[in-house]
């Protein structure tokens, strides 16, 4: 079972995202807390993946998430917004999200969304994205992204290409013909030579150095 969190200041939306991840069957939602309680309830249930809201009106998401990150084992992370050009969007990416999606993203994709977090694959909503890459993280042919991911071989580039649809290492390695074992080594020394500390965050930099364009749909993008 993969154990879920949200966290979110409005009831209504916590118990909306409970009742459709509780019809999977290797899903649980284990708790559906307000922003004051997320720390304390990830401690206590030590869920594999948090649905975390970026805006709320009585904590700072950006700090939750922070809380989140510093935590022994710490639980990989999906902002959740309304908002389809949030300027904390990019700040939340650099500071560890693994992802973020629209609240009113498709029901019927939530449980495959939350799936590819469990497995190590990042979740990015293309409507935010495209304002994201736009708006804060915009191609800049001769600076440091581009030096950065010109030092990638062939093949790192191929895994980082997947790593932007979504995929887990094991997907990735099938797709490619390698081993887990080997895609994640691969991974690694992505994260590396990006000098960055997540999955988001390579795709991201990859983006800024026009490598590949983020305008895929929703799943897994």
């Amino acid at each position: 079972m993969i154990r879920v969190v949200v966290v979110d200041d409005e009831a209504l939306i916590r118990t909306g995202f409970q009742r459709i991840l509780d019809t999977a069957d290797d899903i649980e939602v284990v708790a559906a807390v307000p922003g004051g309680r997320a720390v304390h309830t990830v401690r206590e249930f030590r869920p594999e993946v948090v649905l975390l809201d970026i805006r709320m009106p009585d904590v700072d998401g950006l700090a939750v998430l922070a809380d989140l990150r510093r935590l022994q084992g710490a639980p990989v992370v999906a902002m959740l917004t309304t908002f389809d050009a949030d300027e904390y969007v990019a700040t939340a990416l650099r500071s560890g999200a693994s992802g973020f999606l629209l609240k009113d993203t498709d029901p019927e994709q939530l449980p495959h969304l939350i799936r590819t977090l469990a497995e190590g694959g990042t979740v990015l909503s293309s409507q935010v994205t495209r304002k994201v890459v736009a708006g804060y993280l915009d191609a800049d042919p001769q600076g440091p992204a581009t030096r950065a991911v010109a030092r990638l071989t062939e093949r790192e580039r191929a895994v980082l290409v997947l790593m932007a649809e979504g995929l887990a290492n094991i997907d990735i390695g099938e797709r490619m013909h390698l081993s887990a074992g080997t895609v994640k080594g691969h991974v690694s020394t992505i994260f590396t030579k990006l000098e960055v500390g997540s999955r988001v965050q390579a795709v991201l930099f990859a983006e800024r150095a026009g490598l590949l364009r983020l305008s895929r749909d929703g799943v897994g993008s």
